[in-house]
Order: C-alpha cells, then sequence, then structure tokens
C-alpha cells in the first residue's frame, strides 16, 4: 500500500472514509454492513472484524495516512466516527 504525503492537505470527512473504506475491506465478514457503511458503523459489532485484524487495519491507517497511532489510540478504534476523529487529530498535529 503506497504511503501518501499529506503535509498542509486538507481532506474532508468523505475523503477519509473513502480511504478508511479501502483499508477495512479485506478483512470485512458483513458485506451488507460494509455496503451501507456510515460514521456509527462498528468494526466488530457491524462489519464483524476480529479484533487480531483491527491490528492490522490500524497499521494500514498509519501507512496510508502516513501518521503514528499510540496504544491509547489505538483502544478507541472501534468505530468508524471514532477512527476519523483520531485519524483528523494526528493529521492535525503534523
Amino acid at each position: 500500500m503506497p504511503v501518501y504525503s499529506l503535509k498542509n492537505t486538507t481532506m474532508t470527512k468523505e475523503e477519509i472514509i473513502e480511504r478508511l473504506k479501502n483499508i477495512v475491506k479485506p478483512f470485512v465478514n458483513n458485506q451488507e454492513a460494509f455496503d451501507n457503511l456510515t460514521e456509527d458503523t462498528d468494526f466488530i459489532t457491524d462489519l464483524q472484524i476480529n479484533s487480531a485484524n483491527l491490528v492490522d487495519i490500524v497499521l494500514d491507517v498509519e501507512d496510508a495516512f502516513g501518521i503514528d497511532i499510540d496504544n491509547l489510540a489505538m483502544e478507541k478504534m472501534i468505530s468508524v466516527k471514532a477512527t476519523i476523529v483520531i485519524i483528523e487529530t494526528k493529521l492535525a498535529e503534523k
């Protein structure tokens, strides 16, 4: 997966969601929930992604957005909305 330089670039929430969808897609076990993904979608209960794959998703998010996610933030990344907030916060810190 290519690394994108996002310095001085503002991404819309929709752009973040689209990139996030590409990251989680290989791990999804509920295609219908994925097809109807919203900010309120939960990775574990809605998309049926197992916790081991959440680690892979976090690593892929770090690569795709060029950010570092600490353990505290990682533990909060259980929904699309929470992940967006973390990504936006980390991008703003760059």
